[in-house]
């Protein structure tokens, strides 16, 4: 079933995510929820906490953007309990867009070498290196767990230039292809 992506402004998107157990209720209900939900919306990665839950859970699947990164064919699985392990090399940037934060795109930078340990949806435990838009994507995702979008990852000026498309999204006055919460709805 797809489900309302939560806007920018939703108190949920600031909440660090809590790590979840095997029993967590109906998890791959939910997991099949968000795949369906990312495939409407044309995104690359969502977070639990963009669909309404603290919970460190979120899903990439990065097979969009193999035609111009080969080493994405193939880059789709579900991250629990994430955390980052180690981050390694010189920050680099990137354009990068959010789901909850539509006609927003920000350069960011971020290390391009981190080791990650995570579950899958079977609870098993993986330790991986990502490197380059692997690790970027993963990231970016990984923010999500932790309460942080785009703007908190920009400088002051451009938080300043784009706050009238924040205001925006919290009012609910944007156009997007797929369905959404907005913090506040218009009167």
């Amino acid at each position: 079933m797809i489900v309302p992506v939560y806007g920018y402004g939703n108190a949920v998107l600031r909440e660090v995510s809590k790590d979840i157990k095997p029993d967590y209720p109906k998890l791959n209900e939910l997991i099949a929820n968000m795949w369906e939900t990312l495939k409407n919306a044309d995104g690359v990665g969502l977070a639990a906490s963009q669909v309404g839950y603290s919970i460190r859970l979120f899903l990439i699947d990065a097979e969009p953007l193999s035609k111009d990164h080969k080493e994405l064919k193939g880059f789709k699985k579900a991250f629990i309990n994430a955390h980052i392990l180690k981050q390694e090399g010189d920050l680099w940037s990137y354009n990068e867009g959010c789901l909850s934060l539509p006609s927003i795109r920000e350069d960011v930078s971020r290390k391009p070498k981190i080791t990650v340990k995570y579950v899958d949806e079977n609870f098993v435990i993986h330790e991986e290196i990502f490197e380059g838009i692997k690790a970027r994507i993963f990231q970016h995702e990984y923010d999500h767990l932790e309460g942080i979008l785009i703007p908190d990852r920009i400088s002051q000026i451009r938080r300043t230039l784009i706050k009238r498309k924040l205001n925006n999204i919290i009012t609910g006055n944007v156009k997007v292809n797929y369905k959404m919460k907005f913090a506040k709805t218009k009167q």
